[in-house]
């Protein structure tokens, strides 16, 4: 995570890209979830999919006022993942967003070959989603964390700079890759997870988050698109 999380307000952010199969040749990883919501596979398209994932999952949530410190409304994020079914939508939901906007892997092309996540939220839901896309999991840790030869980047945080790892050969040169974590708050360990993707000769794709604190701007210092299925909160 980038900073502390703090207060969000849950609304539907952009739509997915990509236009729906047509019905002559339905996308069946599409309609196992069609029918939930009361949208039959005909009619439920992924955005309309999304949107309705997205809603459910922003009604999840808790704030807990004044935590960790006076002043701060906590956003907790983890009634979806004690929940199977929100935790199932909150896969689904990022899932249709990765194949909406990237594409599927068959055959080696196109999709996303690797998922990235940040420690430590991203690995929260990084691992599922990386198994939902048939794509490989890698975990940026702290320093110190991982064994073997690795690459090292630096980030500032409010009381000095702290400094992320990846193994020196999680990452093939021109995989395609997204980066995921819980939250983006300044954006700083975001951008070296990103840096070392790049290091390694991996193709940066976008970042993805659940949430986003729009007004500390932090993806102003991201060098790829960024993806927040929740908004939050903007002052």
């Amino acid at each position: 995570m980038s900073a502390p999380p703090t207060s969000t307000s849950s609304t539907v952010t952009k739509d997915a890209t990509s236009s729906h199969p047509p019905p002559s040749s339905p996308d069946p990883t599409l309609e196992s979830n069609a029918t939930q919501g009361g949208l039959s596979a005909a009619s439920a398209t992924p955005t309309t999919e999304l949107a309705r994932l997205a809603l459910n999952l922003s009604s999840s949530l808790r704030q807990f006022p004044d935590f960790p410190s006076p002043g701060i409304l906590f956003e907790d994020i983890l009634p979806i993942f004690a929940n199977a079914a929100l935790h199932g939508d909150l896969i689904r939901a990022l899932e249709l967003h990765c194949v909406n906007t990237h594409g599927k892997r068959e055959g080696g092309a196109g999709g996303v070959d690797v998922v990235v996540g940040l420690d430590a939220r991203g690995f929260l839901f990084g691992p599922s989603l990386a198994l939902r896309l048939g794509a490989a999991f890698v975990p940026v840790r702290k320093r110190g964390k991982l064994p073997g030869p690795t690459v090292t980047e630096g980030y500032e945080k409010e009381y000095g700079t702290d400094w992320f790892e990846m193994q020196h050969d999680a990452i093939k040169p021109g995989q395609k890759v997204v980066v995921v974590d819980d939250i983006i708050a300044t954006g700083g360990s975001a951008a070296a997870a990103g840096s070392l993707v790049q290091k390694l000769g991996g193709t940066l794709l976008e970042y993805i988050f659940m949430l986003e604190l729009d007004f500390l701007k932090g993806r102003d210092k991201l060098d790829a698109p960024v993806y927040t299925l929740l908004s939050s909160q903007g002052k």
